[in-house]
């Protein structure tokens, strides 16, 4: 494929040189909307396109017309009221013998030097009726000066602007212009195809240039809408060609440790310690798992499984997996609570086998440091769980072979890799995650990561119940928690952590402390409290009196969000609940509902809350499924804002939506990774305009290996 340089490079020119821009306004279109070269101002798309193609007989006008252009004669042009109620009134009629008033409020003085009465003139504005009249306020004005006046044979776009751009006369209207005249000057070439010809005719996409041309000057609405289909589409290919470059090249590059049998301990553990039935989900993760580590090439893989679903069991008989061809494994968690949990939990389930399992975190004691490191470089420690502390330089390993994190979202890249370091050859690599990630997220934001889903509950768990109660319900949500108590229970009492202000947050919380002793007074009942201010021995003395019954009640910030597991709590209540995004509500339901006793989640509001507030708590109260809740989030509050998925490989698509293009990112993704499959190098003559793309685009994206 021969490439003319030239057209080619006629992108990359300086934004100034454009006919109509200069030095001065050079400036403001780099800092305010950071157009540099032609190329970005191809890429500054409008955000929506008036229809000036038709102009309207004034007397075919109806209550159900919005925006509307017509032409006619002047008739009237008066100045009404006085002072901040001055305004210019015009009447217009054309030869159907419709009327239209048209009002200004400002701009008086324009309209009396360049409009009169007579004159004919185009008009274009956003219909309103006034005492059963229809009018255009301030509308857009322009004289007709040749009797052979025809409509724009294009929808005309309009484009986003800044304040500072509309001082310096770059509003959305000339911004229009610049990019119309930038198009007088482009050779079709110069826009070069990016996805392979059999691609683009078999799904019937518009050309590249054509669909830029199209994007900002569409003729109609038909076309317009090919052109958005075929840049969406390139947007969603492209990101999915280099997840799976990423992949494949790391699969092909990166060498594993081989786990070539299923030995004793995952046997004896399965068979004689499994205290229950795995579900269908876990058998098909493990199934997964067991492939890749037998490959010779590093696993990495995500695991998201909903709260509940038992990924440390997954996790646990991986580990012995391990253990079983000779390596040890490390499980790393965000935090000392939950490392402590975990080593207990393990504990408890491995107290029958013949393996060592030790606890690292910040508190460890000196002498029980110094062995747990002796015994990690002796292979005698054969499984780890512990926070940070793990990846300190001191600790190595003699035979590392599987890495577990636990809420990986909670560990910066550089942290994770510090493990990876610690064996020679790369180990496995299993990250979990209880924040459910929508599909089309995790296609997109770890599309290079193999990941497993595991959306089944374990037998004898229960769903949670949730209910709404608002402020005037109080009194019986109080008698609904004594009753539970009473019946042995214990109950959590969550208040939202308000970012802009720790002490405002404090203080909510010591309110609702007080006002709890008031209807569960001492020594009948006894609180805990946790947050934020607290010092970490505090903390964890609270957590452990509630975790042993020593307290029935926890009042707390979201501080328990991850990882608390408490099986006698029965009752969750959320205070000011409509603060709280979904996912944050479905992780804090998680906290209840971990033992085999029916349990409750009680969404406490104000009387009065949003229509979004309200979407989230009629949802929650719908469904206990996590996918089902993380999909409506994705939805609600788009896809930047979802805690735990957030990584540095994310994408932010300029016209495409993951959570509206649903179909054709699926669509994308299948034929992005067969062509990578297939050519993995891009060699092949029709992956040459790709292979050139992806090749003058790198480093313009952020894009960067998750993992």
């Amino acid at each position: 494929m021969v490439i003319n340089v030239q057209t080619t490079n006629i992108l990359q020119t300086p934004i100034e040189y454009l006919k109509g821009v200069g030095p001065l306004r050079a400036d403001l279109l780099k800092k305010e909307l950071s157009i540099f070269v032609y190329e970005d101002l191809l890429n500054h798309f409008p955000y929506r396109h008036i229809d000036k193609t038709v102009i309207t007989p004034l007397a075919s006008i109806t209550f159900n017309t919005e925006y509307i252009q017509v032409m006619g004669k002047i008739i009237a042009l008066d100045i009404l009221g006085e002072k901040r109620a001055k305004r210019m009134v015009g009447q217009l009629t054309d030869q159907s013998g419709g009327m239209l008033e048209l009002t200004w409020f400002q701009g008086i003085s324009w309209i009396q030097k360049n409009i009169h009465i007579g004159a004919t003139c185009l008009v274009f504005g956003k219909l309103t009726f006034f005492n059963g009249k229809p009018q255009l306020v301030h509308p857009e004005i322009e004289l007709v000066q040749s009797q052979n006046f025809t409509a724009k044979n294009y929808l005309e776009p309009v484009y986003p602007t800044t304040e500072k751009l509309k001082a310096r006369g770059l509003s959305g209207r000339q911004i229009a212009h610049l990019t119309r005249q930038l198009f007088t000057i482009l050779p079709e070439g110069c826009i070069q195809e990016n996805i392979p010809t059999e691609i683009v005719g078999r799904l019937k996409l518009m050309s590249r240039f054509e669909a830029y041309r199209s994007i900002h000057f569409p003729c109609n609405l038909t076309i317009f809408e090919a052109a958005l289909r075929r840049l969406k589409f390139e947007e969603l290919f492209i990101a999915q060609v280099r997840l799976h470059l990423i992949k494949l090249r790391r699969q092909r590059a990166s060498r594993g440790v081989v786990f070539e049998k299923v030995g004793d301990h995952f046997n004896t553990f399965y068979n004689q310690c499994l205290p229950f039935q795995l579900t269908n989900a876990q058998k098909r993760v493990l199934k997964e798992i067991r492939t890749d580590t037998a490959k010779g090439h590093q696993m990495n893989r995500l695991l998201q499984g909903d709260v509940g679903s038992g990924k440390t069991i997954v996790a646990l008989l991986t580990m012995l997996l391990a253990a079983d061809n000779g390596f040890q494994s490390c499980m790393m968690a965000p935090t000392e609570i939950l490392a402590q949990q975990h080593f207990e939990g393990l504990s408890n389930l491995l107290k029958n086998m013949p393996v060592e399992l030790a606890l690292l975190t910040g508190s460890t004691k000196t002498a029980e440091r110094k062995r747990i490191l002796k015994g990690l470089m002796e292979d005698s420690i054969h499984f780890i769980v512990g926070t940070h502390a793990i990846i300190e330089d001191v600790v190595q390993f003699k035979n590392l072979g599987l890495v577990i994190i636990d809420e990986q979202h909670r560990f910066g890249v550089e942290q994770r890799a510090k493990l990876w370091n610690k064996a020679i050859i790369p180990p496995h690599v299993l990250v979990m995650t209880a924040t459910p990630i929508p599909r089309t997220l995790a296609m997109t934001a770890y599309g290079d990561l193999d990941y497993s889903v595991m959306d089944e509950l374990p037998p004898g768990r229960q769903p949670v119940k949730t209910v709404h109660r608002n402020e005037m319900a109080r009194a019986s949500v109080m008698d609904f928690v004594k009753t539970e108590i009473e019946k042995g229970r214990q109950a959590y009492f969550i208040y939202p952590l308000i970012e802009e202000s720790e002490k405002l947050s404090y203080e909510d919380l010591m309110q609702g402390y007080e006002q709890l002793k008031s209807f569960f007074p001492e020594p009948k009942f006894s609180i805990s409290m946790l947050h934020g201010k607290q010092p970490a021995d505090q903390k964890e003395w609270n957590m452990q009196r509630f975790v042993k019954g020593e307290t029935q009640i926890m009042v707390s910030t979201t501080v328990i969000e991850v990882g608390v597991n408490v099986p006698n709590a029965s009752v969750m209540v959320i205070e000011s609940s409509e603060k709280f995004g979904l996912s944050q509500l479905h992780q804090l339901r998680g906290r209840v509902g971990r033992g085999s006793e029916q349990s409750f989640c009680i969404l406490l509001t104000g009387s009065k809350i949003s229509a979004e507030a309200k979407e989230r708590i009629r949802v929650m109260c719908a469904t206990n499924n996590g996918f089902v809740i993380a999909e409506k989030d994705l939805e609600l509050r788009g896809p930047g804002e979802i805690e735990g998925t957030r990584q540095s490989g994310a994408v932010n698509f300029k016209l495409a939506s993951i959570v509206n293009d649903k179909q054709m990112l699926e669509v994308a993704r299948l034929e992005a990774e067969q062509l990578v499959v297939n050519d993995i190098e891009l060699q092949l003559p029709e992956n040459n305009s790709l292979r050139l793309f992806l090749q003058s685009a790198k480093g313009k994206t952020g894009w960067s290996k998750i993992s």
